[in-house]
């Protein structure tokens, strides 16, 4: 399961906190991710990842967005992640929430 794989390099890699699944009390800043989709040519596995970077302001979700893009692309280090492509990033913040967040898709090939 990729997102595991993910999940704990975020959380080895980042300087806030990673989850797959909102907690019942978050931090200030902190990333959320999910897999989105998932496709299988030739036997190479690939997913569409979407991560939503959270801060206090928009500016410090911004940065941290930047930040977790230079990690996410770092995945390729892993043995099992064979390429990592952006696929778009934008201002997300919630307005029912009132929460700023930036979100970066990815595009992951893995084996």
């Amino acid at each position: 399961m990729i997102e595991v794989t993910i999940l704990n390099f975020l959380n080895a890699h980042l300087s806030v906190p990673a989850y797959t699944d909102r907690q019942n009390k978050m931090p200030a800043s902190y990333v959320i991710f999910e897999k989105t989709g998932g496709a299988k040519k030739n036997h190479l596995l690939s997913g569409t990842v979407a991560f939503q970077s959270y801060g206090k302001s928009k500016y410090e979700a911004g940065m941290l967005n930047e930040e977790l893009k230079c990690v996410v692309e770092d995945l390729v280090t892993l043995d099992v992640i064979s390429g990592v492509s952006l696929n778009s990033d934008y201002d997300f913040t919630d307005t029912t929430t009132k929460e700023y967040r930036y979100q970066a898709v990815f595009d992951i090939n893995y084996y």
